[in-house]
């Protein structure tokens, strides 16, 4: 998958600047997908060269202006594509395991120390997540939201996915630092 087509995604609900997509996307696709300011907008300048996105600058009074994005139908057919077409195997990426992989007597300390702040950072994601889950939940049951005809099924359904993700990273982590305990 491509920066862009994560774009296209967050741009089927509706028009956003670049700085409220960067947002949007540490709210709502950070749980699958990353990505600085500085990639986003990059790819949005060239998302709209090829006409996959429109851009409208909106003046306002007392901040500089904004540029704000949607979709073309070039876009949307695009999307539609990405959409149907089967995606590639997940292929996992991760320098921690790499430095886990590659740990030496000698290293088990700092090992340990940037296990310990993985597990930090994947506690931090899953408080955040949560809080996401019962702003989409919204008081209803899950059963209740899976029923409805809801523009936010997607979107809770990528959730529930970077939820069990950061819960097992939780649970590894934990696991790795019980298991180095005692060593180094």
């Amino acid at each position: 998958m491509a920066l862009r087509d994560a774009i296209l995604a967050a741009l089927t609900k509706g028009e956003y600047s670049g700085y409220d997509l960067a947002k949007a996307f540490d709210v709502t696709v950070a749980n699958f997908w990353a990505a600085t300011p500085q990639q986003l907008y990059r790819e949005l300048d060239r998302m709209q060269h090829e006409g996959l996105i429109v851009a409208r600058t909106v003046e306002q009074e007392k901040r500089p202006n904004k540029r704000t994005y949607t979709l073309t139908e070039a876009g949307r057919a695009a999307l539609g594509d990405f959409v149907t077409r089967p995606p590639k195997p997940i292929a996992i990426r991760d320098e921690l395991l790499v430095q886990v992989e590659a740990m030496t007597v000698e290293s088990v300390p700092a090992v340990r120390v940037n296990v310990a702040h993985e597990l930090e950072a994947a506690q931090a994601k899953l408080r955040r997540y949560e809080a996401r889950r019962e702003y989409l939940l919204a008081g209803r049951t899950e059963q209740r939201l899976l029923a409805e005809e809801d523009a936010n099924l997607g979107s809770y359904l990528t959730l529930v996915r970077g939820i069990a993700f950061e819960t097992e990273n939780i649970r590894w982590c934990e696991f790795v630092l019980e298991s180095l305990s005692g060593r180094g």
